[in-house]
């Protein structure tokens, strides 16, 4: 049993690492491939072979990062989203599972050849999973933070999808643009104060994507003020939002007039996505 990180020594075998106590079994063999350039299938393949003194440092300063609560995504640099790999740093929130419902619920009313806007694009997950399912589409996506733009434009180009990426804060560089058939979004929803933005992972990831620094409802209030003059008639606004907002969310949308306002859950149950059409 490898249980503290001065076990972890030249002559250490793949097999013993895992089944250290240090961290979480996914997490450490995520950190063990990365460590040693090994497939999963090679951990097992290979499970008897031993480290030598400079594979076992890097794989325990790996897992002392991860100890301290440094995420994994940020360590080895990338995520999976929607099938496809997406590089991730500090200036870039980590996509989640739950944001592939608003990626579903986006095809699903995205017409043939249609037009599509994915707003505060971080990472560039949501609209390059758009660009790479639906070659037909015309996919734009926007953020304020020229760092976040520049990890989005590189994980658009290694996985072959195009995306016109505008630097913009919320609505303010699409004048002249044609309107949209659907807006989808993942806005800062975290209130300001709120526990988990101390907490775990969050720690770690940038905080102005995170909260609004207000209740957590103020970038959505912005972004269903602002999108009916940029949708087409009968459009769609699609946006991800906490657990909790979802009926604040369904009543700044009827507050605008838009109509067939309705949330949608993630695979736990919980609302997680908010959206109308515009009239």
């Amino acid at each position: 049993m490898i249980s503290d990180l001065g076990a972890i020594t030249a002559g250490v075998t793949i097999g013993a690492l895992q089944v250290q106590s240090l961290l979480d079994p996914l997490d450490n063999r995520v950190l063990l491939c990365h460590a040693l350039g090994l497939s999963r299938v090679s951990l097992i393949t290979q499970s008897e072979r031993a480290l030598d003194a400079e594979q076992a440092a890097r794989f325990a300063a790996l897992v002392q990062r991860r100890a301290a609560g440094e995420p994994v995504a940020y360590i080895v640099g990338q995520r999976e989203f929607f099938g496809l790999p997406f590089e991730v740093n500090g200036a870039v929130l980590i996509p989640r599972p739950d944001t592939e419902l608003l990626v579903e619920l986006t095809l699903d009313r995205l017409p043939p050849q249609g037009r599509v806007l994915d707003m505060g694009t971080g990472s560039g997950a949501i609209a390059v999973a758009l660009a790479h399912t639906r070659r037909d589409a015309a996919v734009t996506a926007l953020d304020v933070s020229p760092e976040a733009l520049a990890v989005a434009r590189r994980n658009a180009a290694a996985n072959n999808a195009h995306v016109n990426f505008l630097q913009s804060d919320w609505y303010a560089a699409l004048q002249g643009q044609p309107p949209f058939d659907v807006i989808a979004s993942n806005p800062p929803y975290i209130a300001s104060g709120d526990r988990h933005l101390s907490e775990g992972d969050l720690r770690y990831e940038p905080f102005g994507a995170l909260t609004d620094h207000a209740d957590g409802l103020s970038a959505l209030r912005i972004i269903v003020a602002g999108a009916a003059a940029h949708l087409k008639p009968q459009g769609w606004l699609l946006m991800e939002h906490g657990y909790d907002q979802a009926a604040a969310v369904r009543q700044l949308l009827t507050e605008q007039a838009y109509t067939e306002v309705q949330s949608w859950a993630d695979l736990a149950g919980i609302e997680r996505v908010t959206g109308a059409r515009a009239h």
